[in-house]
């Protein structure tokens, strides 16, 4: 901050979040993604719902204890591939074990010749969070336009995975952000939907 008055910048907020998070032990990241997926949804699923998950990267909440306990109960699993930047993501059929490519920016993503899919529910990484559903993402803005684009169609749940410790007082949102429905962490379900 260059002066007393100001706030702090979203890079600022978003590199504090990230340095907590990824201070945490393996084991602190495996008990929480553990306890997330025994908690489960704060809401029951509607049958063959499309959930898409991701491949976590730089210390995120492994989805995938939470994806495997909702395909066990009839959930579809998906995963998100980048098209192009700038463009919203696109959802492919993916199931636990299913082989992934390495995209150009580093991230495992689905084979693109899997079924392209409509996601019902998305599992939204993140940087940092607030008490009133906003995040902060790692700035290319992917997840913004994409659920945008999804909810100009229908209803989509947003639903933020995080550690505790990415919580932040408040996040400095834009007109084009857009937030979340729910946000789970190894503590606590919080939940936004009745904005």
């Amino acid at each position: 901050m260059s002066e007393l008055t100001d706030a702090p910048s979203k890079n600022d907020l978003r590199a504090a979040a990230l340095a907590r998070r990824l201070a945490l032990r393996a084991a602190e990241r495996d008990a929480a993604a553990a306890a997330i997926a025994i908690r489960g949804l704060p809401f029951d699923l509607p049958d063959n719902a499309v959930v898409s998950g991701y491949a976590p990267i730089r210390g995120e909440l492994d989805p995938k204890p939470l994806l495997q306990a909702l395909a066990a109960r009839g959930a579809r699993l998906a995963l998100p591939a980048v098209e192009q930047p700038g463009r919203p993501l696109r959802f492919h059929a993916w199931q636990p074990g299913d082989p992934m490519v390495r995209s150009p920016l580093g991230i495992d993503e689905p084979h693109r010749d899997a079924p392209e899919l409509i996601p019902d529910l998305l599992l939204v990484p993140l940087a940092a969070f607030d008490a009133l559903g906003h995040r902060i993402g790692y700035g290319a803005g992917y997840y913004d336009c994409t659920l945008d684009a999804l909810r100009a169609a229908r209803p989509i749940l947003a639903v933020g995975l995080a550690f505790a410790v990415q919580q932040i007082e408040a996040v400095p949102a834009a007109a084009h952000d857009v937030a979340l429905d729910y946000v789970l962490t190894e503590r606590e379900t919080l939940i936004f939907r009745s904005r």
